[in-house]
């Protein structure tokens, strides 16, 4: 009985994360979602895993049909960003906005709530899809865009836990403040699986080389938010995610 509920634990948990994570259509109650997302914060490399095999698949099909690695490329990008509804790319460009452009911690807060984008989001937004198809293009065969496509959405996912649970939320409201904080072995499981595919997919030393730099992102990150705006909301959290993975892209660009 007690495997029986286990399993049924790990598969909400997972399905959590999928409906949090991707705009996949699953039958799951909103609120049930927003209670469950720090309890299913470890499945968060799980699903970034799934969806960098993805993207690699259209990778593949886009190479194979002979589109130039580039256009390949912008496809798969393209295809990350309808399988997982821009969230984290909406995230980045509030943030963006709300730091570049807002001279207090309200303004800043008031900007990054505001459904409208900026210059400062805007830019960030191109130079971040620019970054990840140029990174992913100068792979070009088929064999390394698939290991770097997984580390990246893996690894960049794989710090999320760790950043809800080192940095308190800066509003009462909204998702991050919803979501709680991430138990700490929920935060530990997703640490050790985002390093496995780290490990899996760059090999020891690129894997290293990778968490290094996700762990200087992450306590840049970490001091730049508390310094904007007091504290982490869901747009840091997507801005987070896509510096990890930039930087993974860029690591795997030149270490594969």
């Amino acid at each position: 009985m007690a495997t029986v509920a286990s399993i049924s634990g790990l598969s909400t948990s997972l399905k959590t994360g999928l409906a949090f994570l991707t705009c996949l259509p699953l039958p799951h109650a909103a609120p049930e979602l927003r209670s469950g997302i720090a309890l299913a914060a470890w499945t968060f490399p799980v699903v970034g895993a799934l969806i960098g095999a993805f993207a690699a698949l259209i990778y593949w099909l886009g190479y194979t049909i002979g589109f130039h690695p580039f256009v390949a490329a912008l496809l798969t990008v393209g295809a990350t960003l309808t399988v997982t509804g821009a969230l984290h790319e909406d995230g980045l460009a509030d943030t963006a906005d709300g730091f570049g452009g807002g001279r207090t911690r309200e303004r800043k807060l008031e900007i990054m709530r505001d459904s409208r984008t900026g210059a400062f989001g805007v830019s960030a937004l191109v130079l971040s899809i620019l970054l990840r198809a140029a990174a992913i293009s100068s792979l070009a065969e088929p064999a390394l865009v698939a290991p770097a496509l997984i580390a990246a959405h893996a690894g960049a996912r794989a710090m999320l836990p760790l950043f809800m649970w080192l940095v308190p939320s800066a509003r009462q409201d909204g998702l991050a403040a919803e979501a709680g904080r991430p138990p700490q072995a929920s935060v530990i499981a997703s640490a050790l699986l985002g390093l496995g595919a780290l490990g899996l997919c760059l090999g020891p030393i690129g894997a290293l080389i990778a968490v290094l730099l996700l762990v200087a992102a992450t306590a840049l990150m970490a001091w730049l938010c508390k310094r904007q705006i007091g504290g982490q909301t869901g747009d840091v959290l997507g801005a987070l995610e896509q510096i990890g993975e930039i930087l993974i892209l860029l690591i795997a660009s030149v270490w594969l």
